[in-house]
């Protein structure tokens, strides 16, 4: 269905009589985009919620029906090891990517008028940098899950000023000028990085990176909790360079899996010190083919099951995060839109905007397969 009928393919349902539950469940699935902007998007929420409940709305990203992403609760919930640490006093920061391999190909008039911020960032994003940095909920219940998320993107420092040209990068691919459908004077990033901070007594003062691109070296979706070095290095061969700590790498596609980065003394080699891997992969440990993304997610709607579903708040509350850099990039605060090679990993500026800061990107393709 086209975004563009859902209002009226709701209020259909409803004058058909499908929205009432005396006979039983009604449920309706919604797909992105919602929305494509806050005003638009409050205005489709206002339209559904004039025919359903907000207990009928199932907002789906197939991002959260991934395994991993999944997992990340029970990573962090059920085992005692995470937990301590995850926080500002361990964390130094965290990166998200979700890079694509394919170019616009034919998508190329719908993709001008969204360029990556809506068609990435304000649903698959800030969804994964919801789970990295919420906060327990006392059960696995939807609402007490989606409250928890909610309070992530409420923390959420609002970007404004000269953090727009400070803390966002955006690029566009060498050739994107040439694709159908797209205007050759275009300005539409098909690249982008922010930095954002969540102001709360967890995570203040660790900065969350989050980039998306298309046409990049490779297809990949990872969320990297990069951990501060110990506070006194007593091997001289040991870890100089924060890039160089502990690294915690979860992967969510294409193969699912964890990977921790540690380091271990070589053999035979007086105290020269390698940073090696430990890793978890579900294609391995669990025989047979991962379930699709959306089959998880239909199977939760049939059951009534809302945890992974974006409540209405929630999409919101992603767009309030979104319009003002949307609104920047269009005005004399924005940064530059800098050209980037096809098969890399964006523009140069943003590897350099990352070393200015003492850090760098994570830039390898899958470490699991």
């Amino acid at each position: 269905t086209l975004p563009r009928l859902y209002p009226e393919a709701v209020a259909r349902l409803g004058a058909a009589g499908l929205a009432g539950e005396e006979h039983g469940q009604r449920r309706i699935v919604i797909e992105k985009p919602i929305g494509t902007d806050l005003a638009s998007a409050h205005s489709l929420n206002e339209a559904i919620h004039r025919v359903f409940q907000e207990h009928q709305v199932y907002r789906i990203d197939h991002y959260l029906g991934k395994e991993t992403v999944q997992n990340m609760l029970v990573l962090r919930f059920a085992n005692s090891i995470f937990e301590p640490i995850w926080n500002r006093n361990y964390i130094d920061h965290v990166q998200i990517t979700v890079a694509e391999e394919v170019t616009v190909g034919r998508r190329g008039g719908y993709y001008d008028t969204s360029g990556v911020l809506r068609d990435m960032f304000q649903n698959h994003l800030l969804q994964l940098m919801m789970i990295t940095a919420m906060e327990a909920p006392v059960r696995y219940e939807a609402d007490l899950v989606r409250d928890e998320k909610v309070k992530v993107l409420r923390a959420v420092r609002p970007l404004a000023g000269a953090d727009f040209a400070r803390d966002t990068v955006r690029g566009q691919y060498d050739g994107y000028l040439r694709e159908n459908g797209v205007p050759s004077n275009s300005q539409t990033a098909t690249f982008a990085a922010l930095k954002l901070h969540v102001d709360n007594w967890r995570w203040n003062g660790v900065p969350f990176y989050l980039r998306s691109g298309k046409a990049m070296s490779c297809r990949t979706t990872q969320i990297v909790i990069q951990f501060r070095k110990p506070p006194h290095m007593m091997f001289s061969d040991g870890a100089k360079r924060q890039m160089d700590a502990n690294r915690l790498v979860i992967q969510i596609q294409p193969a699912e899996g964890i990977q921790m980065h540690f380091m271990t003394k070589v053999p035979d080699a007086g105290m020269k010190l390698r940073m090696t891997d430990l890793d978890f992969s579900f294609q391995r440990e669990f025989s047979g083919s991962l379930p699709d993304a959306y089959q998880r997610l239909l199977l939760d709607v049939i059951n009534g099951d809302a945890s992974l579903f974006a409540r209405s708040d929630e999409v919101e509350l992603a767009w309030g995060i979104v319009d003002p850099i949307l609104a920047a990039w269009q005005s004399p605060a924005a940064p530059p839109l800098e050209s980037y090679a096809v098969n890399g990993w964006g523009p140069d500026g943003c590897s350099q905007w990352m070393s200015e800061q003492g850090r760098q990107w994570f830039d390898v393709c899958p470490v699991l397969h």
